[in-house]
């Protein structure tokens, strides 16, 4: 199920079948929602008593891709997750802080290049930006970063002028009111201790002399969103005015450069602080329908990273973990004399959904293989469905695992939403408001009328 998005949706639709089931053979929706509630506690209970796998070192690359792979796997092409699985837990090694508890996926980056295949991305450490430098500075080092959301040129008159000039004296000290404006202005950022500009506006070319003459390093970014995100990761705030920017603006890098990535032209910076690592995860593909698929997996895998680092403890996958509870919820139905003992078997028996959709899916006999899947899994609770073979096998060592904390508020989320439904009596539809009520049948039949 990958990220369990889709389990919320699966379970909360064959809770509500089951339960209009309930409802059909005389339950009351009262006696439904005690036995649910009762199940969801017994629940909460026996998945900490499943079998558990827990990651022991974040660092290890191994293990990494061991917890990432089966959630990508469910989104891709048989074969690329073992491409993409690696490159995701390389990029999130890269940018692990001393505390995993707090790891920032947004420290994360995805860039998409069209051309190539998948086997040519890779992951460089640091922010990429899909452009080439204004000024002939293509390095620089320690460098503070000053992003301006403005214009970097001499600000016309707000009104139409006509300036007269008598001569060639006059004009020329005009120009050079313009020139020292321009070079105060950069002076003044050069003073700030600025290396590099970031430009979400048009440069001047005479504020490019003036940035080659002092060794500034310029790029522009014409996206306001891809601006923002330059920024928040450099740690500077956008001007929208021109001067020289203070110590609490500026942002910081340890590194700038222009890199070449397939022929394309980027600017790589590089932060190498402990909380504030950065990585770029570069995809290549051939249509830009593909690499967004590949981005929107990328962000699951390192999601699931993400919630290692804060619980590292996995359970068996491939429905061993559903049939699990499914049994032991049975098992606990047997133990209630009350009418809602019904409830809590048919709250086992929903979660069944999650095998049986595997083996439809996968050209299987669903009856055949949950019949073998409930008596294996009932000695041995690891065991799960292989989709390759059709075989009950171990999960643990088919690599199929799910994040327990996870599993757990998706299986709470379909459950609270059942029981909000349950608890609608009554559904009251308003009414249009009075006068004259319109006659479709002489819209239907405009003939009628003429007649």
């Amino acid at each position: 199920m990958g990220d369990n998005t889709n389990l919320v949706i699966t379970f909360a639709a064959e809770l509500l079948n089951q339960a209009a089931e309930l409802i059909k053979n005389g339950l009351h929706p009262s006696e439904i929602l005690i036995g649910y509630e009762k199940a969801w506690k017994e629940c909460s209970t026996l998945i900490e008593d499943a079998p558990k796998y827990k990651v022991t070192d974040l660092k290890n690359h191994d293990e990494a891709v061991k917890i990432i792979k089966p959630t990508i796997g469910s989104k891709l092409l048989h074969g690329h997750d073992n491409i993409l699985a690696p490159l995701i837990a390389e990029a999130c090694i890269s940018v692990l802080p001393s505390k995993a508890e707090n790891f920032n996926v947004d420290n994360v980056r995805v860039g998409k290049i069209l051309g190539g295949s998948l086997s040519d991305s890779q992951v460089i450490k640091g922010l990429v930006v899909a452009r080439g430098c204004e000024t002939a500075v293509q390095k620089t080092e320690n460098a503070k970063i000053a992003v301006y959301n403005c214009p970097l040129e001499t600000q016309g008159a707000e009104t139409k002028d006509t300036v007269l000039f008598k001569s060639a004296d006059e004009l020329i000290n005009y120009n050079r009111s313009e020139e020292d404006f321009m070079e105060n202005l950069i002076k003044g950022i050069v003073d700030a201790g600025v290396k590099v500009v970031v430009a979400g506006r048009s440069v001047s070319d005479m504020a490019l002399h003036y940035f080659e003459r002092y060794q500034i390093m310029v790029f522009r970014i014409m996206s306001k969103f891809e601006l923002r995100r330059v920024a928040k990761a450099v740690g500077a705030t956008p001007l929208v005015r021109l001067g020289a920017p203070t110590q609490e603006e500026v942002g910081y890098a340890d590194r700038c450069y222009v890199d070449e990535i397939s022929a394309l032209k980027c600017i790589v910076i590089v932060r190498d602080s402990e909380e504030n690592k950065l990585a770029t995860l570069v995809l290549r593909g051939s249509t830009m329908s593909l690499l967004d698929s590949f981005e929107r997996t990328v962000e699951d895998g390192v999601n699931v990273y993400r919630n290692a680092c804060k619980d590292p403890n996995f359970v068996p996958g491939a429905g061993a973990i559903e049939m699990f509870l499914s049994n032991g919820l049975k098992n606990f139905g047997k133990t209630i004399t009350s009418l809602d003992q019904y409830a809590v078997k048919k709250f086992g028996e929903s979660f069944e959904v999650v095998p049986r959709t595997l083996s439809e899916n996968s050209g299987l006999n669903a009856s055949e293989v949950l019949a073998n899947l409930n008596s294996k899994n009932s000695e041995d609770p690891h065991m799960g469905l292989n989709i390759k073979n059709g075989e009950i096998e171990n999960a643990f060592n088919l690599g199929i695992y799910d994040h327990l904390e996870t599993k757990k508020w998706a299986i709470k989320f379909a459950v609270d939403s059942v029981l909000t439904i349950l608890r609608v009596d009554q559904i009251i539809l308003a009414k249009p408001a009075g006068g004259p009520k319109f006659d479709r049948s002489k819209q239907q039949n405009p003939e009628n009328e003429e007649m």
